[in-house]
């Protein structure tokens, strides 16, 4: 059995929820996480607290597949949520699937 089969499927939206460069939070078994709909239409899932102080990166600026926090610039990638140079850490990316306009994301 792989990782992704022990995960349940959760459907989340529809893509016309979402909007590139914005950021929207859901909520799954009790973990807030941001979704980034990207210019290809792709849905990018990563935690929604910057590992540095908390801050909500679906509050942040948006730009191609990183977002900045909002309380201190980090630069953290939405595509597998590393932080990005000077700055380390990462946060929890989440597996997405998009099947006819809905948006669903795999969770514990």
């Amino acid at each position: 059995m792989t990782q992704v089969d022990s995960l349940k499927k959760v459907k989340v939206l529809r893509i016309s929820e979402l909007s590139i460069g914005i950021g929207k939070v859901v909520i799954l078994s009790g973990e807030e996480i941001a979704l980034f709909k990207q210019e290809d239409g792709s849905v990018n899932a990563i935690q929604n607290r910057c590992p540095h102080k908390n801050g909500p990166l679906s509050e942040g600026i948006v730009s191609g597949e990183h977002v900045f926090c909002p309380l201190h610039d980090w630069k953290i990638s939405t595509k597998d949520g590393k932080v990005q140079a000077p700055d380390v850490g990462c946060v929890k990316r989440y597996n997405v699937e998009i099947i006819n306009e809905e948006v669903y994301v795999f969770v514990n």
